[in-house]
């Protein structure tokens, strides 16, 4: 049984299935994401005896290493290869006062939203817990040795977190344990497309920050930029959200990435004011990303401004994402490999 696949309870219960007292299971739980250990061995609070009976049992397996590719502003894009050669990617993203790991739930994506490169590159499958948690567990070692810990979580990589519930819910949980990675649910935010029955089950199992990527105001015009959405109508959608529990004090995120003569029109910054407001939300105004085969172009700076003025005005709260690692293709809907690109200076 590996070790990064159970939560704390999981834990304590299977460490008491073969006659060890489940405090025993706390024990491990905090080497494994605390101490960062990589082998039962490495447990010195347990007896050696004890240890040698659970390495019988269990297994304790980090992803490999992953190759780093460093950006001019500190991002660190880190590319795992997983067992069964599928290539994932996260990114470390360093603040003032803060240090944001962006992490994949899929390997690809299977929605296909236009304007993504992770969409455009297909899907493969879902992620597992392990593979999950080891991109935190990964990125919290590197920057244990410049003595700084990742602060912030975001499940906004590659693939649709609600469509891998189960182990998303999972690893959100380790992440968020007092003996895991001790994060506060206000530091954990999960990304979605919005599928209005997910996140009634979401809603039910955890409480996270919830960011909706949007990017359209009328169904027609998602459905052409987001082809998966024409199963999940604007009106579903939006009860859905109202209906989410949100941490004390905190706003739904609504994402909308720009695109130039598609959807950045005035008109269409006073419905994405209406529906903001509806929520009672905030809005997250993203700069589109481009990529080799983009078929839309990154709107023009006055329009951005203009949209974001407009939403001002109605007295919302707007702010721009600042594109970050955007020349390591590590930017929001960039991630995902392509062989021989020849694009990305590694890091040693």
């Amino acid at each position: 049984m590996e070790l990064f696949e159970l939560t704390r309870p999981e834990l304590e219960e299977a460490v008491a299935a073969i006659g060890m007292k489940p405090f025993r299971g706390r024990q491990i739980f905090r080497w494994l994401y605390q101490e960062l250990a990589t082998d039962i061995s490495m447990m010195t609070d347990i007896s050696k005896s004890g240890r040698e009976e659970l390495a019988q049992r269990f297994t304790v397996r980090p992803l490999t290493a992953p190759e780093v590719f460093t950006s001019a502003d500190g991002t660190e894009k880190l590319r795992f290869t997983l067992d069964d050669g599928a290539i994932i990617e996260a990114v470390i993203i360093p603040e003032k006062g803060r240090v944001t790991l962006c992490v994949s739930t899929q390997v690809g994506c299977p929605l296909g939203c236009l304007f993504c490169r992770t969409g455009s590159l297909g899907f493969s499958r879902d992620l597992t817990v392990r593979e999950i948690v080891g991109q935190h567990w990964a990125a919290q070692k590197r920057l244990a040795e410049a003595g700084k810990r990742v602060t912030n979580i975001v499940f906004m990589g590659m693939g649709e977190p609600l469509l891998n519930l189960a182990s998303t819910v999972k690893s959100a949980r380790i992440m968020m344990d007092d003996l895991g990675f001790n994060l506060s649910n206000r530091r954990v935010t999960i990304s979605t497309v919005g599928i209005p029955d997910k996140l009634d089950e979401l809603g039910g199992q955890v409480s996270v920050n919830l960011a909706l990527s949007l990017h359209a105001v009328t169904d027609e015009k998602r459905r052409a930029i987001m082809p998966a959405t024409k199963n999940w109508p604007l009106k579903e959608l939006l009860a859905a959200l109202r209906r989410f529990p949100l941490p004390p004090r905190k706003k739904i995120l609504i994402e909308y990435v720009l695109l130039r003569g598609v959807n950045d029109s005035p008109a269409e910054a006073r419905q994405l004011v209406k529906i903001a407001r509806s929520l009672n939300a905030k809005i997250n105004l993203i700069p589109f990303n481009t990529f080799d085969g983009a078929p839309y172009e990154p709107s023009i700076a006055a329009a951005i401004q203009d949209f974001q003025q407009a939403i001002w005005d109605a007295g919302l709260t707007v702010i721009i994402r600042k594109s970050r690692g955007d020349e390591s293709l590590a930017a929001c809907g960039q991630l995902g490999y392509v062989p021989d690109t020849g694009d990305l200076e590694e890091d040693d």
